[in-house]
């Protein structure tokens, strides 16, 4: 389905975005890795990559700076020699009511989940526009369409990339790129892990599928729109949250 494409992948060390990185490499996709540091975790993804027999690379880059994603992405295409996909995962919380939020926890979520989103996709987009194809998916939240108490921060950042997404399709659509958000609900991740079993359970009560999604079913969607049976397909924000935002 991908090969001989390339896929970057923001955030591709765990949860969601390794989720992305082994299933697209596993339907042919060379992957490029970003992630904020160095990990365990980002080697092992790297390693399953590469007994797929795909090629791989990790690339330390913070995507809420603006000439290192600029340079990184440089990198890459010279590396790869093309990007056919990007994927949008980055992403962090820090998670409280707004009036204990300091300038930093506001500043952090949204430089890095909303900023990060604009420039990777910014020092993308004319590698997709001399190619005239492209696909681009955001990793969105049903938090940025619905708000949550503590989270403002993530919740502003998400709603974000919401609005950027149906821009980006807007403004390329006609070049052959398309640019689609996914808003995951509760999802088994590292962040879902830190909350303690009463929450969880009080969470699994406001989903009428009963229970937290996996990061291999997101994966499987954002392959669909990464593929060729979504051409058609742009602007668009698809929930997958157990049908919690009803």
């Amino acid at each position: 389905m991908f090969a001989g494409k390339t896929a970057i992948i923001t955030g591709g060390s765990r949860g969601i975005g390794a989720a992305c990185a082994v299933k697209l490499a596993g339907q042919g996709a060379d992957i490029a890795i970003l992630a904020a540091h160095m990990s365990e975790k980002a080697r092992e993804t790297a390693e399953l990559i590469e007994k797929m027999g795909r090629k791989v690379q990790i690339y330390v880059c913070d995507v809420s700076d603006f000439t290192q994603v600029s340079e990184t992405v440089e990198t890459i295409i010279k590396d790869f020699s093309h990007i056919d996909i990007l994927v949008n995962n980055a992403g962090i919380t820090k998670d409280k009511l707004i009036i204990q939020m300091t300038e930093e926890d506001i500043d952090s979520v949204i430089d890095t989940n909303l900023k990060g989103c604009m420039y990777v996709t910014k020092a993308c987009i004319r590698s997709f526009m001399r190619q005239k194809s492209g696909r681009i998916v955001n990793i969105a939240s049903v938090v940025g369409l619905m708000g949550n108490a503590g989270q403002a921060n993530y919740a502003a950042s998400k709603a974000g990339v919401v609005g950027f997404t149906k821009s980006i399709a807007k403004e390329y659509a006609s070049k052959g790129i398309t640019c689609n958000a996914v808003a995951p609900g509760f999802i088994c991740t590292d962040m879902t892990g830190a909350l303690n079993e009463g929450q969880i359970e009080a969470i699994k009560g406001n989903i009428p599928c009963g229970r937290f999604g996996q990061a291999e079913e997101v994966a499987e969607l954002v392959s669909f729109l990464a593929g060729d049976n979504s051409t058609y397909i742009t602007g668009e924000v698809i929930k997958i949250d157990g049908g919690m935002y009803i």
